[in-house]
C-alpha cells in the first residue's frame, strides 16, 4: 500500500441485502441510467377506461415520484404492487417500466441481488418491438450490480452490450454513463490503464454536452484511478479540476470527498503545506454541513500533516480538537487513537509532563 493510501480508499462495495425497513440511498461513483426527464404522466400511456390498468398505472406513477424524492421504501412497495397488477393483465410494456424502476430503487439501496433479479425478468419479457431504452437501462443496472458483487467478467459483458445500444440510439448521455461505469469495472479489477481509456472517452463526451455534474463525476473517477496507480501528480491535476467544478455547483458533499483525496495525494508527494490547505478547507465544509465524521477525519489528517512539517504545537491543537469531538460522538476507537497521537506529539516537543496527561 502506497504512502497515504490507507486514508484515501473509497468504498466500492456495499451490503448485498438491505433490510426493507431501513432502506436508504447509498452514494457511489456510478452514473445510473434514468428515464428521460418527462413527467410520469407523460411516460405512462394507458387506457384509462380499464379500471385495473388505471389503478396499476397510478401506483406506478406514485412509485416513480417516491423514487425521485429519494423515498426508497415507499417507492419499493408501490412499484411491487403495480408490477403485480400489470402481470395480471399481461401488460408487457408497463411491466418493463415497473421492473426497470424496481432495479433502480434496489440499486440505490445496495440490494444488488434484487437488482439482478428484476433486470433479468425485464430482459426476459418478449415483445414484437423491444424497447431499446428499457434494455439499455436493464443492462446498465446488471453491469453495475455485478461490479459491486465483484463479478467483473459479467459486469463488462453487460456494460459492453449497454454501450452498443447507447451508440445505436446515439444517446450521448447514456454513452457517458456506460463508458464511466466500464471504467469503474476495470479499475475494480486492477486494469487501471483500460479504466483510464474508458473514463477519458466518457470525459470527452460529457464535456461536449457541457454537463457540469457529469464532468465533476468523471473527473473524480479519473483522479481516483490515477491515485490507485500511485501517480499522484496526475491524480492531483484531475482532482483540482473536479473541486473547481464542485465549488461552482455548490456540491459540498462531493467537495468534502474530493478535498480529502486531494489532501492525501499532496501528502503522498510530501507537499505537506498544500495538503494542509485542502484539509483545512475540508474541515470548514464539514463544520458547515455538521458532518461530524468528516470533521473528525479532517482534524486527524491536519494533525498528521502538521507533524510531518515539524509543527508539533499546531498538530497538538488539531489532535485536542479531535479528542474533544471523539468524546462528544462517543467514538472510543478514535478517542484512543487520538490520545496516542497526542502522546507522541508531546514527546516530540519534549513536553513529557503533558504527554503523561494523555496516558490512556
Amino acid at each position: 500500500m502506497s504512502k497515504g493510501e490507507s486514508n484515501h480508499q473509497i468504498k466500492s462495495t456495499f451490503p448485498m441485502q438491505v433490510p426493507t425497513a431501513h432502506l436508504k440511498q447509498i452514494r457511489r461513483n456510478t452514473i445510473t441510467h434514468e428515464f428521460n426527464q418527462n413527467s410520469p404522466a407523460q411516460m405512462l400511456l394507458v387506457q384509462e377506461s380499464d379500471d385495473h390498468l388505471s389503478e396499476a398505472s397510478q401506483l406506478l406513477r406514485q412509485g416513480i415520484q417516491q423514487q425521485q424524492a429519494g423515498e426508497l421504501l415507499p417507492a419499493l412497495k408501490l412499484l411491487k404492487q403495480s408490477l403485480e397488477m400489470f402481470q395480471v393483465v399481461a401488460d408487457v410494456q408497463q411491466q418493463e417500466q415497473a421492473l426497470s424502476y424496481l432495479a433502480l430503487v434496489t440499486y440505490a439501496s445496495g440490494d444488488y441481488k434484487s437488482v439482478i433479479s428484476y433486470c433479468q425478468q425485464c430482459l426476459a419479457l418478449k415483445k414484437d418491438t423491444p424497447d431499446l431504452l428499457i434494455q439499455m437501462q436493464a443492462l446498465s443496472h446488471l453491469g453495475n450490480a455485478y461490479r459491486h458483487l465483484n463479478d467483473y467478467e459479467k459486469a463488462v459483458e453487460y456494460l459492453e452490450k449497454c454501450l452498443k445500444i447507447t451508440q445505436k440510439l446515439q444517446d450521448k448521455r447514456s454513452q457517458v454513463a456506460a463508458l464511466n461505469n466500464l471504467g469503474l469495472v476495470y479499475k475494480a479489477s486492477g486494469n487501471f490503464v483500460r479504466a483510464i481509456e474508458y473514463q477519458e472517452q466518457s470525459l470527452e463526451i460529457v464535456r461536449e454536452l457541457q454537463d457540469k455534474w457529469g464532468i465533476e463525476q468523471v473527473l473524480k473517477n479519473l483522479g481516483n484511478t490515477w491515485y490507485a496507480l500511485d501517480n499522484y501528480p496526475k491524480a492531483i491535476a484531475y482532482y483540482e479540476k473536479c473541486i473547481k467544478i464542485s465549488r461552482s455547483l455548490n456540491n459540498l458533499r462531493s467537495a468534502i470527498q474530493v478535498l480529502k483525496n486531494l489532501g492525501n495525494a499532496c501528502y503522498a508527494i510530501n507537499d505537506y503545506a498544500k495538503a494542509i490547505i485542502y484539509y483545512e478547507e475540508r474541515l470548514q465544509l464539514a463544520r458547515e454541513l455538521k458532518d461530524k465524521r468528516s470533521e473528525e477525519q479532517s482534524l486527524g489528517s491536519l494533525g498528521v500533516a502538521c507533524e510531518a512539517l515539524g509543527d508539533y504545537n499546531k498538530a497538538i491543537k488539531y489532535y485536542e480538537e479531535r479528542l474533544l469531538l471523539a468524546r462528544t460522538i462517543k467514538d472510543r476507537r478514535i478517542e484512543e487513537q487520538t490520545l496516542a497521537s497526542l502522546k507522541v506529539a508531546c514527546y516530540a516537543l519534549g513536553d513529557y509532563a503533558k504527554a503523561m496527561q494523555y496516558q490512556q
